[in-house]
């Protein structure tokens, strides 16, 4: 198979879907990341929760594996739309973040969460393919705001000080975007001045995926999350499509259909 036809990124179409991609979850956050809590199955090697059956699951599928072995899943998103957020009664990130500001908005959002990619498959055209089908999603459903829970490995606010602070310096959200951190992650104690801040060093401590989002004009919410069960620190990524510049999103489009 050639390069160029080995991915698909679609919505997951059934139960072979969704299982490969809690096991992915399994294999990125829980076997990676140290991640541990009650939606980890170590038997079944599956990281799930009560969201699951909520969101939609967008998949990059990897179609030179058999799908009858359950690792043709490489790469999920998980997506949540505010109009079946009701079905629930919440967004997932509710539990970490003050949302209150994005709820009464009137806008249409939609909620992204535990984004990962198979080890084998990142720095290629992977991510691409599900930028570009995350545009479509976005496009058909009018979505006017994409917000989630973005994670640095680890839960030491000392030893992040310096990406935490370029973002909170350089990337905080306007203030009618501007959710805010619950409980102690909203300290700013472990921040330094904007002064002392080395954007190159900062830059190359931040995850590909907050990187990714600040180049489409996101912002970051206000304070941190320190997840101890999952070993991350949480920041809070939102993004108003209607100030997208039409530069990046023919970018990020046009790449996504060229790989």
């Amino acid at each position: 198979m050639q390069s160029e036809d080995r991915y698909e990124a679609r919505l997951a179409t059934g139960e072979a879907d969704i299982a490969a991609a809690l096991r992915l979850r399994y294999r990125v956050f829980v076997k990676e990341l140290g991640a541990d809590g009650p939606g980890v199955d170590h038997t079944a090697q599956t990281e799930r929760d009560e969201f699951d059956s909520v969101f939609d699951h967008l998949v990059l599928v990897d179609r030179s594996l058999d799908p009858g072995q359950g690792d043709h899943v490489v790469g999920v998103y998980r997506l949540l739309p505010c109009d079946r957020m009701r079905r629930i009664g919440r967004f997932y990130s509710e539990t970490e973040f003050d949302l209150t500001l994005l709820k009464a908005s009137g806008r249409k959002l939609l909620e992204l969460g535990r984004s990962c990619i198979h080890a084998d498959h990142r720095g290629g055209t992977g991510m691409f393919h599900l930028w570009n089908a995350l545009a479509r999603y976005v496009i058909e459903r009018d979505i006017e705001i994409l917000f989630g829970a973005a994670s640095f490995p680890g839960t030491d606010l000392t030893a992040l000080a310096a990406p935490l602070s370029m973002l909170h310096h350089a990337h905080l959200a306007p203030p009618a975007l501007r959710v805010r951190a619950l409980g102690d992650g909203l300290s700013q104690l472990h921040l330094l001045p904007a002064a002392e801040v080395n954007r190159r060093a900062a830059l190359a401590a931040t995850p590909a995926l907050i990187k990714a989002y600040l180049r489409l004009g996101g912002f970051v919410g206000e304070g941190v999350f320190v997840d101890h069960a999952f070993n991350t620190t949480d920041v809070c990524l939102v993004m108003d499509t209607h100030q997208m510049s039409q530069k990046h999103k023919d970018f990020y489009i046009r790449k996504g259909e060229a790989v």
